[in-house]
């Protein structure tokens, strides 16, 4: 068997990266929904379907475990397909199978508790707040996932999401730099004027944004955090699989990488970040 990893687009190779490397003999199919991205500016229900659809592709490829690589299917479909649609599924498949996110383990890092922490109320005044920025597709920042699920957690933790929605378009045709740049450093500034002050600390709310992540380190005052989802979602799978031994990840070093848009090479930045050439099979 083997680890789905999904996304709408390129943006998930950041997170299968990561995965790649922390379990280096698991196999590992990626698909890319290229024909439909981005998600970040469609309605909910379509995100829904879109998402749905590539789960069951990769479970017809011999996946037991999907990732979703995407803010956006984590916050908007997640707990939809989890709750109505994989029971049944799995009675179907006659086997385990389940989707997890990258939302719960980057609220994990970002506040330093596990997912089933809840804060106890208090009318204690917060003497000092931690003002952390959320880089985001508009879709994201709608749901608020951020500010409802660290609220819940950390009341001396502020969050501000900052919607970018031309920013994942740009990194997937594989925009110049210097105009990537200039788009980050917009959104740096436009979050930055709203809050009153730079942020204390940053997430990069769409896996895309992480392929950008030196320009984000750039245009933010020097030694401000970012809290990386890739690296926060490969510590969670280690752990998962240490609750979840039915999980079986393969032996093969398998690596397989499809799409619904144009089979054949990535860009240049991408193949740049992946640190060698990609071909893309048709899905």
């Amino acid at each position: 068997m083997a680890i789905g990893v999904f996304d709408s687009g390129v943006g998930g190779l950041s997170v299968h990266h990561k995965l790649v490397e922390r379990f280096p003999t698991a196999d590992f199919v990626y698909l890319a929904d290229q024909a439909n991205t981005p998600y970040g500016g469609r309605p909910g229900e379509e995100i829904v379907a879109l998402t749905k659809a590539g789960c069951e592709r990769l479970f017809a490829e011999g996946c037991d475990l999907v990732v979703l690589a995407c803010n956006t299917a984590s916050g908007i479909a997640l707990r939809r397909l989890q709750q109505t649609w994989l029971p049944g599924y799995r009675r179907e498949l006659g086997r385990p199978v389940n989707v997890l996110g990258i939302i719960v383990p980057t609220i994990e890092a970002a506040t330093g508790l596990p997912w089933e922490h809840e804060a106890e109320r208090r009318g204690d005044k917060v003497e000092k707040l931690d003002i952390l920025a959320v880089f985001s597709t508009p879709a994201t920042t709608a749901s608020r996932v951020y500010e409802i699920e660290i609220d819940k957690r950390r009341q001396d933790v502020a969050v501000f999401s900052q919607p970018c929605p031309d920013l994942a378009p740009m990194i997937e045709q594989g925009t110049p730099r210097e105009e990537l740049a200039a788009a980050i450093a917009g959104h740096v500034k436009a979050i930055t004027s709203r809050i009153g002050r730079a942020p204390d600390r940053a997430i990069l709310g769409c896996t895309h944004y992480e392929i950008t992540a030196d320009l984000f380190r750039a245009a933010l005052p020097a030694g401000t955090p970012l809290i990386h989802q890739p690296q926060a979602t490969a510590d969670a799978l280690v752990r998962y699989f240490e609750r979840h031994p039915e999980f079986k990840t393969g032996t093969g070093s398998v690596r397989r990488f499809l799409t619904t848009g144009r089979p054949g090479a990535q860009s240049s930045l991408v193949e740049a970040f992946w640190g060698a050439p990609l071909s893309f099979e048709r899905a």
